[in-house]
């Protein structure tokens, strides 16, 4: 199950970055750990120096792919794992981990923040930079042209892989992440490799569109003087739960092993954090609530997911009578809001996972609000997979245009 949910939300994704630009892949690992200056952190714990990769290494992999990949190298890369407080869904203190990737430049750049798209291996987090993965591919391209790229692992990754992801969870997505953004600029004053201008945009696909909104959010809310946020691209990701939930319960949806699986994941993640506490059989008839019980979300569901619900439960989350499920679900929703940051939403029309309309009614609703920026950016004809194309190249291009700088 595992490694269809990684080749299905992941690595076809990715790989289609990979073709349109350069696969960039480690060559030396060192265990280095960086001197921060002498002044006391509030969020940076540790930072660990994993490897240098030199633009001489990245213009021999581009060549060997396309000579006309070459003049991406533009910059040698320092990588580096950080380790950062912020705190649990629970309220409580948590270490956690993700990866800065840094380009090594006389001139000073920009920062992007990454939210990676759904893992479901500790291997495929951003901090342990695997050859192949969406950090050490997107993330390590994207500094060579000239970004410091923060990539958060998310709580249950990395130094926090022995608790729970929270998955698809608004919250802790968001405070993880702003968290490992205020550690990354605590990094980048205690190093000399590369000087910041300042300048922020974040950028995520799947669950990191859903996570960058979600960050983009509590930025604009709680912590626009911490950061100077330029722009924001969000890319297929779920944002209107409320519609996206009553869509698959009360419809035909795909028979996928791999994306019932999500679904059902968000379900119990939902159930743990706001503490419902229902039994399986309330939610799911037999044999898939005992199956459900034992393998969680590597139960193989090969039917579309709404025929192993209880009727019960449709009915209760219709009729609103599951008052706390459905407050659960609406406390997930980040599309409902006015951002002031320039803001693209990115998806395909034909997406069979996460839905077209949670991006129509992010933008609607947006700008109904008066959001005087924002944006829809269809992929006529994607999917989920096919659809990462257009995102990656509609964000660089959204990036690195002259009013958004």
């Amino acid at each position: 199950m595992q490694k269809k949910i990684s080749t299905l939300l992941f690595r076809n994704t990715w790989a289609l970055f990979i073709w349109c630009f350069l696969l960039l892949t480690a060559c030396t690992h060192n265990t280095e750990v960086v001197d921060p200056e002498p002044v006391e952190n509030k969020y940076l714990k540790e930072s660990t120096f994993l490897q240098d990769i030199t633009k001489e290494q990245i213009a021999k992999e581009a060549t060997a792919i396309s000579p006309l990949l070459t003049s991406y190298a533009k910059n040698a890369v320092k990588v580096y794992k950080i380790t950062y407080k912020t705190t649990n869904t629970d309220g409580a203190e948590i270490t956690a981990s993700g990866a800065v990737i840094m380009p090594v430049s006389d001139t000073p750049v920009s920062m992007i923040s990454v939210q990676h798209g759904t893992i479901t291996t500790d291997a495929a987090a951003p901090s342990n930079f695997q050859a192949g993965s969406e950090a050490a591919s997107f993330g390590t391209l994207f500094a060579s042209i000239g970004y410091i790229i923060v990539y958060p692992d998310y709580i249950g990754y990395g130094a926090s892989k022995n608790v729970p992801h929270p998955y698809e969870h608004r919250a802790s997505l968001a405070s993880s992440t702003l968290d490992m953004l205020r550690a990354a600029k605590e990094l980048v004053k205690a190093q000399t490799a590369v000087k910041w201008n300042d300048k922020l945009y974040l950028a995520g696909y799947s669950e990191g569109g859903y996570a960058t909104m979600s960050l983009q959010k509590k930025i604009e809310e709680e912590a626009s003087s911490e950061f100077n946020l330029k722009a924001s691209s969000c890319g297929a990701g779920a944002y209107d739960k409320t519609a996206f939930m009553k869509y698959v319960i009360n419809s035909s949806v795909s028979n996928v092993a791999s994306y019932n699986s999500l679904y059902l994941w968000v379900m119990l993640t939902y159930d743990r954090i706001y503490k419902l506490n229902k039994p399986k059989t309330y939610y799911f008839k037999e044999p898939f609530a005992t199956q459900i019980d034992k393998l969680g979300i590597e139960n193989p569901i090969n039917v579309s997911f709404n025929t192993i619900l209880n009727d019960s439960f449709k009915t209760a989350v219709n009729s609103g009578t599951d008052t706390g499920f459905i407050a659960a679900i609406g406390d997930n929703d980040v599309y409902n809001w006015k951002p002031k940051t320039p803001t693209r939403l990115v998806h395909g029309d034909k997406d069979p996972l996460v839905f077209y309309f949670n991006s129509v009614n992010a933008v609607t609703a947006m700008k109904k609000l008066g959001a005087a920026d924002v944006e829809l950016v269809t992929v006529p004809g994607g999917t989920h997979s096919s659809s990462i194309t257009t995102y990656l190249l509609t964000t660089l291009g959204f990036f690195t245009t002259a009013q958004y700088q």
